[in-house]
Formats: C-alpha cells, sequence, structure tokens
C-alpha cells in the first residue's frame, strides 16, 4: 500500500485552498487536512504585544490534535477517507485496508512547515507566495468568521509571515516555492505534474 502525502502551505490569501480543492478532485484517494480546522477558540488566543490577538503563531492552532489526525490518516487511509466521506478507488475499495492502490494526503495551510513533528511526514513540500501589496489587497476583500480588526494586516500577519517564512526555510529546504501572481491553471498543472512524476518514481 503506497501512502504519499503532500504539503501546501502559503502566505494568507495565496490560493491554497483553490489548490488543495482542485488536487483532491484529480488525484485518486486523495483526502486532505486542512489547518484551519485546528484553530484554537477565540477566547484562548492571547493578545500579543503589538496588541492584536495573536491567530497567525502556531500556538493559536492546536496542533497536538492536527498531528494526531495526520497519524489516524497514516494508520488507516482506508478508514479515514471513509469517515471524511472521500469515495475511494475500487482498487482501493476492494483491497479492504487497502493494500492496493495509493492514498494521498494533502496538508494544506499557512503553518504547515513551523511545526517539527510535521516536517518529517511529507514526501513533497510547496509553498505559494505573494508579494505585499497583492496579499494586503486579497485579504481586505474577504470576509471572515472573525473580522480583521483595522491595522491587523501591517501590525501583525505581514511581519508574522517575514518571520515564518525565514523560519520554515531553515526548517525545510525540500521546499518548492510557487508564484502566487502565474494563473491558477499554471500553478495546479505544475503541481499536478511534479506530484505524478514523484508518484511513478516510487512505484
Amino acid at each position: 500500500k503506497m501512502k504519499f502525502i503532500i504539503g501546501i502551505g502559503g502566505v494568507t490569501n495565496g490560493g491554497k485552498t483553490t489548490l488543495t480543492n482542485r488536487l483532491l478532485k484529480t488525484l485518486p484517494n486523495c483526502c486532505v487536512v486542512h489547518q484551519d480546522d485546528f484553530f484554537k477558540k477565540p477566547d484562548q488566543i492571547e493578545v500579543g504585544e503589538d496588541g492584536f490577538r495573536q491567530w497567525d503563531v502556531i500556538t493559536a492552532l492546536d496542533m497536538e490534535a492536527m498531528i494526531n489526525t495526520v497519524k489516524g490518516w497514516q494508520e488507516n487511509p482506508v478508514k479515514f477517507a471513509r469517515s471524511h466521506g472521500v469515495s475511494l478507488s475500487p482498487e482501493a475499495e476492494e483491497a479492504g485496508s487497502g493494500e492496493k492502490g495509493i492514498h494521498i494526503l494533502i496538508v494544506e495551510g499557512f503553518l504547515i512547515y513551523n511545526y517539527k513533528p510535521l516536517i518529517d511526514v511529507y514526501d513533497k513540500c510547496f509553498y505559494i507566495s505573494i508579494p505585499y501589496e497583492e496579499c494586503k489587497r486579497r485579504r481586505s476583500t474577504r470576509t471572515y468568521t472573525v473580522p480583521d480588526p483595522a491595522g491587523l494586516f501591517d501590525g501583525h500577519v505581514w511581519p508574522m509571515y517575514l518571520k515564518h517564512r525565514k523560519e520554515m526555510a531553515d526548517n525545510c529546504n525540500s521546499i518548492e516555492y510557487l508564484d502566487g501572481m502565474t494563473s491558477k491553471e499554471e500553478i495546479y498543472n505544475k503541481v499536478y505534474e511534479t506530484i505524478n512524476n514523484s508518484l511513478l518514481n516510487s512505484l
């Protein structure tokens, strides 16, 4: 049974979810773990020296729960897929325990390369970046459950992004960087091709 874990990281509003959703439709037996699902409750998020609630740091997330979810997939991708409503290919289904076929997990989020225990699980790492102006523009057009207070982007989001990006580059040297300014189509094609080549090479 082959298991393959892909990391799709990137700056806020860089296009991670768009890319992930497209890959989910086209890759076989593919499940996803979204880092955003592991945010702690607003009242558990501390206020930093910058005066803002610290949403854009690793402690805002329950990373232990996240890594346990990934481990759950590693232990039994078939069971995981079923419990997440993912339809499996006949080969994977037939095998029952999934002995045949390939199982793919996408781990998607903005800090997926900043947590040591998680870095070790990836077979392939991608990271989408966009420049400051574009990121700020996209962020301002989005509606969040907890709306951004004034000045959050410049005061907290972007400085944290720069800090984490540096940290991430030090942690993980196998990241393939993607230019979020190129078309969604181009980004998808590049990633899809890279993943397919990796899968073929590891068969």
